[in-house]
């Protein structure tokens, strides 16, 4: 049997629904490129003021990229260090604590988003830490446990994650400083406490600065440490030594106050 030729108005309408069908990915195509090209030139330009310690023209251009590529999450994360990088500017406790919350969700959306990136994980860790200062008793208590995890989680991706030794050096510093009646009260108050020492802070410190040494911040927590221990010598040659250090980072100005003032008071 012979088969009957297409009518020429069925063989056009074909060729036209496969053209526009061309068409259509090639567009899609090209305005997904269009889109990430444009976030990263916005993620670009938000570095450049993370660079030069501007976080309100850093966050400003990363918020807009966000919208481009609400999924990235090293976006998501340099914008939750720029939510940190105001809080010591704000004017209220209160105005600190939201900011902290701001990070604080930035976070949780990178933690999800990346679960084998270490400084994804590690995070949240710093958030709670910088918020801690601003809250009250039973926020801090319940904030401590989370910090260990998450620095222990981004350990275990990564054990030179110098910023995770960092923060495990401050917890144990902080938790070995909570002793005998305060420790009992506060426990009876707020909670149960987890128990941290001035050797485990010492060793983690003493890790971070063999993995990364330009960071000021270590050398002088460091020296805090050894202050605690009454170990004055010691002490004055790690707070010095950050001290002499050129300010590299956003929080690097808040580290030498911390320093001048321990150094300070050693005897």
């Amino acid at each position: 049997m012979r088969t009957m030729p297409k009518p020429k108005s069925i063989m056009n309408l074909s060729t036209s629904l496969r053209a526009l069908a061309t068409a259509s990915c090639l567009f899609l195509t090209i305005t997904s490129g269009h889109a990430q090209a444009t976030a990263a030139g916005l993620m670009a330009k938000g570095d450049v003021s993370d660079r030069a310690f501007k976080p309100v023209e850093a966050l400003k251009s990363y918020l807009s990229a966000e919208k481009l590529d609400p999924n990235n999450f090293r976006l998501l994360l340099r914008i939750s260090r720029q939510y940190r990088h105001m809080m010591p500017d704000a004017a209220t406790a209160g105005q600190k604590v939201a900011l902290g919350n701001s990070a604080l969700s930035y976070d949780r959306k990178a933690v999800a988003l990346a679960p084998r990136d270490s400084e994804a994980q590690l995070s949240p860790a710093i958030t709670y830490g910088k918020m801690m200062p601003y809250q009250g008793k039973t926020e801090q208590v319940a904030a401590t446990p989370l910090i260990k995890a998450a620095a222990d989680r981004a350990l275990l991706l990564d054990p030179r994650n110098d910023n995770a030794w960092h923060v495990l050096g401050r917890w144990n510093q902080s938790l070995a400083n909570v002793t005998g009646l305060k420790r009992s009260f506060g426990e009876m108050v707020y909670g149960k406490l987890p128990v941290g020492t001035y050797a485990e802070s010492v060793k983690c410190f003493d890790k971070a600065i063999a993995i990364n040494p330009n960071r000021l911040r270590h050398y002088i927590e460091l020296g805090c440490t050894y202050a605690l221990m009454d170990d004055p010598k010691t002490a004055r040659r790690f707070l010095e030594k950050g001290l002499a250090m050129p300010k590299l980072e956003k929080d690097d100005g808040e580290m030498k106050t911390l320093g001048r003032t321990t150094l300070a008071k050693l005897p």
